[in-house]
């Protein structure tokens, strides 16, 4: 008889006793713990299996509700977000209409005034012009600097290329259309005339 032969004899005979010793309680298995003289109950009996999924459930069940909580939360989450992305894009340029709004009350005073000389009339729009650059700057916006400047593909646009002799090579001659800068983006190059050595 092998070693595993007598232990399982041994382990039925102590099922036995602690069935004998213990009426109503089902089987029970001793030394499965390492401690002499404990008994457990065994894994076959139907009452401990029973209970034991009985918490199995209640487990399963808890965790299904945690899972469902989350998914209400989380599609919650989503739909504030995507709410608040539709009420920034839907009134991002809000400051900046406010702020051009006395800039177009000054157009159209300028406008409506009558009687004045022409000269009186381009100092008032010079005057608005020079108020509504100061709003774009406040906003971030600059001009780019073109005539004079070494021609910068990533600022200018280069619609004509001339020789000159009394520029250096790549050097703009010409601005046609003022290019502007958004913080660190440009976003309209400037439309040059560039030079190109003879």
């Amino acid at each position: 008889m092998g070693n595993d032969a007598k232990k399982e004899e041994t382990k039925l005979k102590v099922v036995e006793e602690a069935t004998d010793s213990e009426s109503g309680m089902g089987e029970k298995v001793a030394g499965e713990t390492g401690e002499p003289g404990k008994v457990l109950a065994k894994e076959t009996d139907p009452v401990v299996l029973n209970k034991l999924l009985g918490e199995q459930k209640t487990r399963a069940q808890d965790y299904y509700d945690r899972l469902l909580r989350l998914q209400a939360e989380y599609e919650n989450f989503r739909r504030r977000t995507r709410q608040e992305k539709e009420e920034i894009y839907k009134y991002a340029s809000e400051e900046l209409v406010c702020a051009i709004l006395p800039v177009l009350d000054n157009f159209e005073r300028a406008l409506a005034a009558e009687g004045e000389s022409v000269e009186s009339f381009k100092r008032g729009v010079e005057l608005i012009f020079r108020q509504l650059m100061d709003v774009l700057e406040s906003q971030g916006v600059v001009q780019i600097p073109a005539a004079g400047e070494q021609f910068d593909p990533e600022k200018h646009e280069a619609v004509f290329r001339e020789e000159s002799e009394h520029h250096p090579d790549n050097t703009i001659i010409e601005e046609f259309r003022r290019g502007y800068i958004l913080k660190d983006k440009v976003i309209r190059p400037s439309m040059v005339k560039v030079s190109k050595s003879s």
